[in-house]
């Protein structure tokens, strides 16, 4: 019986950990840690967009609804490439949004890609 008992224990968590592995995705609500700025990260014609769906600063509300990433490409696996706004100094940077762990890094590059910034993003509650 406590053979039994370990076996079954065994396969739930394994379970567990499947799942939450097929469970990894860019889409949802995402949180940038710097402002608070939560955003929405979502499929549109096979590609992925973001908008953002909430503020902490009450001066930004008016960027509520901003489309910040109109149609990125996957590029490999947990990657993708696309043209991401900066609200912030309303310019446009290509960039990458690469899935890994629990976060999610977006990577806005200048110059050509000789000047790159970026953050990890955490899913929002």
């Amino acid at each position: 019986m406590r053979q039994c008992s370990a076996l079954f224990a065994a396969m739930v968590a394994l379970a567990g950990i499947t799942s939450s592995a097929l469970a990894a995705s860019p889409y949802g609500v995402w949180e940038r840690p710097s402002t608070g700025t939560k955003v929405k990260f979502y499929e549109c014609a096979g590609k992925l967009c973001a908008k953002i769906v909430g503020v902490k600063d009450p001066a930004k509300k008016k960027t509520v609804g901003t489309v910040i990433m109109g149609g990125a490409k996957k590029v490999a696996e947990n990657k993708w490439e696309g043209d991401l706004l900066n609200t912030e100094n309303g310019n446009v940077y290509s960039g990458y949004v690469t899935l890994s762990g629990a976060g999610l890094k977006l990577q806005g590059c200048a110059l050509g890609g000789l000047v790159c910034s970026g953050e990890t993003w955490k899913p929002a509650n």
